[in-house]
């Protein structure tokens, strides 16, 4: 009886020991924590969502919310502690609610490399816009050739320069990555009024002309405000005093604002002339920024 309770006790010990040594060990996760100012609330029909680059291939670290205060609904995010460790690049992207691509949307606004423990995120990082804009500068006139000259000329803005012998591009702005386009906007009695986005910087018009009357403009960006008027404006109207904007917009875009990346702003002065050119700013100093610590 003694020998086969130790024969027992014997095989259940290498059991154990064989159980033991072939488990898989258990995945441990680490903790990547976003600390980023400067973003804006995207509705209900889009999310932010956080990536780090290993080894090239992209991994999800979670999605995220922003309130109208710019709060994040998370800045704290669970993951794989041998992936956060290896990780090259963080890369915050914009996509659409719902989404079932696993892969990045083409909309990134924010990235930084790591360096150590952390990584500063700008906009300015190639794999989010690839520029800061700090060589954006630009131009516009009031006029309205859209229903003949000298009628409702303050009711228009156009984005051209027309001190040389021919009208020119009047917005000096870098090219823009996928997933971006720019939009100018006249900011009129607090309600702002889009003049229709595009894509190209060597001149070229906008998308649309929601507000223009029925003679053809002026081979640039730029809208007359002369019908078609949204709620809360009456058109024509007089832009003096108004503020005048180029957004660089999210494509696909939900929001009827600007977005919050505005390289370019500018008051018309309260008593402006026609066919005068004005100058534009630069206002990157509001760009989102934050820092993605592991």
């Amino acid at each position: 009886m003694k020998r086969s309770t130790l024969l027992v006790a014997f095989l259940a010990t290498i059991l154990m020991i064989g159980c033991s040594e072939n488990e898989l060990p258990t995945e441990t996760n680490g903790t990547l924590k976003l600390n980023v100012t400067g973003l804006e609330d995207l509705g209900a029909n889009a999310i932010y969502e956080g990536w780090i680059i290993v080894d090239g291939s992209p991994i999800s670290t979670g999605r995220f919310s922003v309130d109208a205060n710019g709060d994040l609904s998370q800045t704290d995010f669970e993951v794989k502690a041998d992936d956060l460790i290896a990780a090259a690049t963080f890369v915050l992207t914009i996509g659409p609610v719902p989404d079932d691509d696993v892969a990045p949307s083409t909309v990134h606004i924010l990235a930084g490399d790591f360096s150590g423990g952390s990584a500063g995120l700008t906009i300015g990082h190639s794999p989010a816009l690839a520029t800061d804009f700090s060589s954006a500068s630009g131009g516009y006139i009031l006029a309205t050739p859209t229903n003949g000259e000298n009628t409702n000329e303050n009711s228009e803005v156009c984005f051209l320069d027309p001190s040389g012998n021919a009208p020119v591009g009047g917005l000096n702005l870098p090219t823009l990555p996928a997933g971006w386009k720019y939009e100018g906007w006249a900011v009129i009695n607090g309600t702002p009024v889009t003049t229709g986005t595009f894509t190209s910087v060597d001149g070229g018009v906008d998308d649309a002309a929601p507000y223009s009357g029925a003679q053809a403009g002026p081979p640039f960006p730029g809208e007359d405000f002369l019908e078609n008027a949204p709620a809360g404006v009456t058109f024509p109207t007089d832009l003096s005093g108004s503020t005048i904007v180029i957004s660089v917009e999210p494509d696909p875009d939900n929001s009827p604002a600007p977005f919050t990346l505005k390289p370019l702003t500018g008051s018309v002065p309260a008593s402006a002339a026609d066919h005068t050119l004005y100058s534009l700013t630069q206002s990157s100093a509001l760009f989102p920024t934050g820092t993605a610590t592991r």
